[in-house]
């Protein structure tokens, strides 16, 4: 079955679907979706394999009323939203491979303020709503265009709109509290 006919399925033709169609055609999309969403790069392999357990479960309900990358899209939500609220994921701090590796690229004082305004961005980019989130790395980072988002998203332009603008006011919300917190720790 060819990418485009996996694009747009009735109910008939979702149900000749098979799981490795659909991981052919989409795992691409799946593996950046759970990126945009906020996946720590150390579980994205897992998740992915988890987003496909969930497909092979729910592929005989699947009943063609929405495109097969919303669908995806949709349990990639779940998936990650599930895996952020795990008690040992909340305990857990990450050591990132460059922090693992002396390359000497660059002085120990930049990398500890690349690693910080990294943390900083991370945590402002955690505190917001996934879909959210995901429209705002898509466009403000990734370059896609609104109209690319919303057929991505099988939602209306003016939805994908809608987000941006309250993304945006959310990351700006967001990235102010933390500088008022990084002044507030630094004086006496």
């Amino acid at each position: 079955m060819a990418l485009e006919d996996l694009a747009v399925l009735g109910a008939s033709e979702a149900d000749a679907l098979d799981l490795r169609a659909i991981h052919a055609a989409h795992g691409e999309l799946v593996w950046l979706s759970l990126q945009r969403l906020g996946a720590p790069a150390a579980a994205v392999d897992d998740l992915f394999q988890e987003v496909f357990l969930v497909v092979h479960r729910q592929l005989p309900t699947f009943e063609g009323r929405s495109k097969i990358t919303t669908w995806l899209f949709g349990i990639c939500v779940r998936v990650v939203s599930s895996y952020r609220k795990r008690a040992h994921v909340r305990r857990e701090t990450p050591l990132d491979d460059a922090e693992l590796s002396d390359d000497g690229a660059a002085s120990p004082e930049v990398q500890l303020d690349q690693e910080q305004m990294r943390a900083h961005l991370e945590r402002v980019l955690d505190g917001m709503d996934p879909t959210r989130r995901a429209t705002f790395v898509m466009f403000e980072i990734e370059g896609l265009s609104c109209d690319e988002i919303a057929e991505m998203s099988d939602v209306p332009v003016g939805t994908v709109y809608s987000r941006l603008h309250a993304a945006r006011k959310d990351f700006v919300k967001s990235m102010n509290r933390e500088a008022m917190r990084n002044v507030e720790r630094w004086q006496p």
